[in-house]
């Protein structure tokens, strides 16, 4: 662990380089003057001078700032799951949210003509969203009541029902894909492997909102998930309330998965592998490890981003690859360096 006043400055400048670095690099390159003279030109409510601006403030800027504000929030999410279930492994989708989202994408994508005219030029492009929104929230929803037993939840039965919710969730998606027609089939594939190319300044403003919320929630929880990680009883005898606890932290989660996964599609490994990171550099207290796992995750799927735009440009790749294909080694290579894969081999081994 590393231990050193430095690590959050050290991170938030990493944040901000990557921040430019993933503005300034793409199919129209913009200049850190160009950004400036943008700003500036926003700010006085002058119209874009050039097509750079308007690609900066319009296209590239939302983006960005989404990505990183996804980022957060995911890796946030995943410390809180971590720390609820006191397992290491356990990820923000645990319990049913991405998957639910899923599947209320996948309805939308095969069931849109239901919909007339009216609706779908009411609500536009928001449609998918609201579903996918309300698809995470009703799965958890489920995994909550189905978890009762006498008025507690038991987190052995959050983790096993969330498992059955998330498989039920995956075969409706699957069962959703067989239905669709060849585009419908490639819109279903490409939510679940998450996009920001649709990043708008309305899903930038929604996202940010909720996520200040409920990161300033969960930093007041922050000694209070320190205390739950002894054990529940422990816990308890420490004057915490439990259940309201475990109440609140999946509220918090679900609301953040939901919000983030309604707007770009389902991202893996990112409320995984990120808290393994920043254990390593400020350690187990969630009153660093917070704020640390936020500005890590920003930074983290800001350069994913940045290789799904680049690597095969003018194509751009899901990002979702390219969190699972560098998420899955790191994630590996971590349990290996921490001892929480056994060692089973023999002498020689």
């Amino acid at each position: 662990m590393l231990k050193s006043k430095y690590t959050f400055p050290i991170l938030l400048i990493v944040l901000v380089m990557i921040l430019l670095a993933s503005i300034a690099l793409g199919a129209v390159s913009i200049s850190l003057a160009d950004m400036r003279l943008a700003i500036i030109h926003w700010f006085n409510g002058v119209q874009p001078a050039s097509i750079v601006e308007s690609v900066f403030l319009q296209i590239r800027l939302p983006r960005v700032l989404l990505c990183a504000i996804t980022g957060a929030i995911l890796s946030v999410s995943g410390v809180l799951m971590q720390g609820l279930f006191r397992n290491p492994i356990v990820e923000p989708g645990l319990v049913g949210t991405s998957a639910g989202a899923a599947l209320g994408a996948s309805f939308v994508f095969v069931f849109a003509s239901w919909f007339g005219p009216t609706i779908q030029s009411f609500v536009g492009p928001l449609l998918v969203p609201m579903f996918a929104f309300f698809g995470g929230l009703i799965a958890t929803f489920i995994v909550y009541q189905l978890s009762k037993s006498h008025a507690r939840v038991s987190l052995t039965s959050l983790l096993l029902v969330g498992v059955a919710i998330n498989a039920v969730a995956l075969s409706g998606t699957g069962f959703m894909t067989y239905l669709a027609r060849d585009p419908q089939a490639r819109s279903i594939s490409f939510w679940n492997l998450g996009t920001f190319a649709g990043a708008s300044w309305f899903q930038v403003e929604l996202v940010f909102l909720v996520a200040l919320v409920v990161l300033f929630l969960s930093l007041k929880d922050a000694k209070k998930l320190n205390a739950f990680i002894l054990g529940e009883e422990e816990a308890g005898y420490l004057g915490i309330d439990t259940k309201q606890l475990k109440r609140k932290i999946l509220i918090a989660n679900t609301a953040m998965v939901a919000i983030a996964t309604s707007f770009v599609g389902v991202i893996g490994f990112m409320g995984l592998i990120v808290p393994h990171v920043m254990r390593l550099l400020v350690g187990s207290d969630h009153r660093k490890l917070l704020p640390a796992s936020m500005l890590g995750g920003a930074a983290l799927l800001l350069l994913a981003d940045m290789g799904a735009r680049l690597l095969l440009a003018p194509a751009e790749i899901p990002i979702g690859i390219i969190t699972s294909l560098v998420g899955a080694p790191v994630y590996i290579f971590l349990l290996k360096g921490n001892n929480l894969i056994e060692n089973k081999g023999g002498a020689h081994d």
